[in-house]
């Protein structure tokens, strides 16, 4: 009996183990015609439909560079809350960040603001209980995303990436940081993380809003909703803009889908901000397609100082075939480079959570929002060529000469590339 317990047992463990490592759904591949630009209006109405929301008019979105320009307004906004806070992150550590949203939080519970607050539950690994247990006794509302139950143990790999904040339903913020110390200053060192963040007024909060409410529901089984969550939204500007989200549970092939739409359809110039890119070889053609028919190409991603080197090796490993058909590929030099951002044609800017690896694609919770409006993504390119000044361009000789010990490691690290 013994015997048959523990095979039992093991043959558990493996299955489950199994199951996590798939990637989710039966993976597709895409059949995806070049049928318009970006600038053609089918662009827009594709994306408007295929994703799920619609694109919305009013709205003003504005880039925060680094932890010094991020993080004051953010509190700031939690601090003047009225009617609710919703806040969902990847990443909450300890440190002197992790304190002050967690005093500011606890403030706007006691006084009666209704503050919900979701954190993975490995991405809050490294907080410290203290901060749960204060905001617990103020009254926020704290849950965790895909806790270990036996119900879900088959969904341990599926985390939430989604970083957004949401006030009074009116204010939201978006990108790429997480409440950490790394995070924190202005990219002075390598102790000090280079991130971009966003603060969004106008119509497509509700759809931030959403998103969230989205995987809290999931959590816990209740719906948000009113005048507290989804007030009425005067115009904040003149850009269009969409949130959109993908998950393992709900459909995961929205945001590659996204992502490739928007490859297909370039015309002059694609740029992406990438802290982790291991494209996959349907993605690797499209970008291979736009430059054999004249687009630019160019990627920022991480140099020297990263937190992962075995995503690092993995990402290497597919430049060579970019680089010999023209793709400008930069490391950025000074620190960690975690930003996510895609600029298309100085038309469409996408940001959010998302990396450019399979991870992302569809094993993740991510939500992004897209920007449409030619000034906005001009204002991005700015920021991107700043990046650019700070990196070392990467040659396809370089990246052929590279040591046989950073070969072999890339080689190994393919093995885990569905994860990555």
């Amino acid at each position: 009996m013994l015997t048959v317990l523990l095979t039992a047992l093991a043959t558990g463990a493996l299955v489950l183990l199994a199951l996590n490592f798939t990637a989710g759904e039966k993976k597709v591949q895409q059949q995806l015609p070049r049928l318009y630009s970006t600038a053609h209006p089918q662009f827009e109405r594709a994306l408007g439909s295929l994703l799920g929301p619609g694109i919305v008019g009013g709205n003003a979105v504005t880039e925060l560079i680094n932890g010094d320009q991020i993080f004051p307004p953010m509190l700031a906004t939690i601090k003047s809350a009225q009617k609710s806070v919703t806040f969902e992150t990847y990443i909450y550590w300890s440190g002197d960040i992790g304190k002050q949203f967690a005093d500011a939080l606890s403030e706007r519970a006691r006084a009666g603001v209704p503050v919900h607050v979701l954190l993975d539950w490995v991405g809050s690994a490294k907080m410290e209980e203290s901060y749960l247990a204060e905001m617990k006794e103020a009254g926020v509302q704290i849950e965790k995303f895909h806790k270990p139950h036996w119900y879900n143990l088959a969904r341990l790999n599926n985390r939430t990436h989604r970083k957004l904040l949401v006030v009074d339903g009116q204010v939201g913020f978006t990108g790429g940081v997480g409440i950490a110390p790394a995070w924190t200053g202005h990219a002075q060192d390598p102790d000090h993380w280079r991130d971009s963040h966003y603060l969004v007024r106008g119509p497509a909060v509700a759809q931030m809003q959403a998103t969230f409410l989205d995987n809290w529901l999931k959590v816990t089984g209740k719906v948000l909703h009113g005048e507290a969550y989804f007030p009425a939204i005067a115009p904040a500007g003149g850009q269009k803009a969409q949130m959109f989200s993908s998950s393992p549970s709900s459909g995961s092939e929205s945001m590659q889908l996204m992502y490739h739409l928007a490859i297909t359809a370039a015309e002059r110039s694609i740029d992406l901000s990438v802290a982790y890119f291991v494209p996959d070889d349907l993605t690797r053609k499209l970008l291979m397609d736009a430059l054999a028919r004249g687009v630019r190409v160019r990627l920022v991603t991480p140099g020297e100082h990263t937190d992962t080197e075995t995503v690092k090796a993995a990402s290497r490993a597919t430049w060579g075939e970019l680089l010999q058909a023209g793709a400008e590929i930069y490391e950025y030099g000074p620190t960690m480079y975690h930003c996510k951002v895609m600029i298309v044609d100085q038309l469409l800017v996408s940001v959010g959570s998302t990396n450019f690896d399979n991870r992302s694609f569809r094993l993740n919770d991510e939500a992004n929002l897209n920007v449409y409006d030619a000034a906005f993504a001009q204002r991005q390119t700015q920021v991107f060529e700043d990046d650019i000044r700070r990196s070392r361009r990467v040659t396809y000789e370089a990246w052929l000469e590279r040591p046989w010990s950073e070969k072999l490691h890339e080689k190994m690290t393919g093995l885990l590339r569905s994860q990555l």
